[in-house]
C-alpha cells in the first residue's frame, strides 16, 4: 500500500498594486509639490531680473571690501573675538550636557519611569528645539545685558533641546542585549541605563556631542550680530560703519575658525567610529 505525502500549501501571492492608482497617487504628489513651491516662489518674492539689476551695488560692495585689512589693530582685536566665539560654542555645549542626558533618559521609551514623563519630556526638547537660540540670545540680552554670556545661556536652552532630542534616539535604538540582561537579573532602571546602556551608545552620544560642538560653534557666530558678543559682534560694526575691508577681514578669521573646528570634530568623530 502506497502513502501519498500531502501536497505543500500553496503561498498567497501578492497582490499588484493597481497601475492607475499608482499613477493617480503620483500625479496628486506631484502637483501639491508644484503648488507649494509656485506658492513660495510669490511667497519669498524671488526675483532674479532684481538680482541682475543690482550686480553694480555687489560690485561696489565687493570693490570696497577686497583687498581685507590685515594690519595688527584689525587682526588682532579680530583672533581675539574669534577665541571669544569658539569659547561661547565650547562652554554652550558642554554645560548643557548634564540636562541634555536628563532629559534625554526621560525621552526614551526603554528609560522613561512612566507614560507621562516621556510625554512631557518630549514636550520640553521640542519647545528648547523649536525656539531658535537668536531668539532666546535677545531675550537673555534684555535680562543680563551685552556680551558673551546671553551667548551662552542661549546655546545652552537650544542646545539642550536638539542634543537631548538625538541622544534619546540613539538611547532608543541601542543593542536591547545587555539591558535585557540586566532587567532580567532584576537591576531598576537606573542601574539599567548606568551600567548596560550608557556604555553602549558612549561612541554615538559622544560624535553627536562633537557634531553639536561643530554648529554651536557657528551659530556662536550669528549669536554675535545680536549683541552676544565674539567676533560676530565686530561683523555687523563693520557693517554699520561702513569698513568693509575690516569685515572681510573677521570673515576670513571665521573662516579658518570654522575650518579647524569642522576638522577637529571630523577627527574625533572618525576616531570614535573606528574605535566601536
Amino acid at each position: 500500500m502506497t502513502t501519498t505525502s500531502p501536497a505543500p500549501p500553496r503561498m498567497a501571492v501578492p497582490r499588484k498594486p493597481k497601475r492607475g492608482r499608482v499613477a493617480v497617487v503620483g500625479t496628486v504628489v506631484t502637483a501639491v509639490v508644484i503648488a507649494a513651491h509656485v506658492v513660495a516662489w510669490g511667497a519669498t518674492e524671488v526675483s532674479f531680473g532684481a538680482l541682475v539689476d543690482g550686480w553694480r551695488g555687489m560690485a561696489g560692495f565687493l570693490g570696497e571690501a577686497f583687498p581685507p585689512d590685515l594690519s595688527w589693530t584689525v587682526l588682532g582685536p579680530s583672533l581675539d573675538a574669534a577665541l571669544v566665539t569658539l569659547s561661547i560654542g565650547l562652554l554652550g555645549t558642554t554645560l548643557s550636557v548634564p540636562l541634555s542626558l536628563v532629559l534625554a533618559l526621560l525621552a526614551a521609551r526603554g528609560t522613561a519611569p512612566a507614560r507621562w514623563v516621556y510625554q512631557v519630556a518630549r514636550a520640553v526638547l521640542s519647545f528648547l528645539r523649536a525656539v531658535p537660540d537668536v531668539v532666546f540670545a535677545l531675550v537673555f540680552v534684555t535680562a543680563v545685558g551685552l556680551g558673551p554670556f546671553p551667548g551662552v545661556l542661549a546655546l545652552i536652552c537650544h542646545n539642550v533641546g536638539v542634543m537631548g532630542k538625538l541622544w534619546a534616539e540613539a538611547l532608543e535604538d541601542a543593542d536591547p542585549g545587555p539591558s535585557q540582561a540586566l532587567r532580567s537579573a532584576g537591576a531598576g532602571r537606573l542601574q539599567v541605563a548606568a551600567h548596560a546602556l550608557l556604555p553602549t551608545v558612549t561612541p554615538q552620544l559622544v560624535g553627536l556631542l562633537m557634531y553639536r560642538f561643530d554648529v554651536n560653534v557657528r551659530s556662536s557666530l550669528v549669536l554675535g550680530l545680536v549683541g552676544a558678543g565674539g567676533i560676530g559682534f565686530l561683523i555687523n560694526q563693520s557693517i554699520k560703519l561702513f569698513e568693509f575691508d575690516e569685515m572681510l577681514t573677521h570673515i576670513l578669521v571665521v573662516l579658518v575658525l570654522v575650518v579647524a573646528v569642522d576638522r577637529l570634530s571630523a577627527a574625533v568623530r572618525r576616531r570614535l567610529g573606528s574605535a566601536s
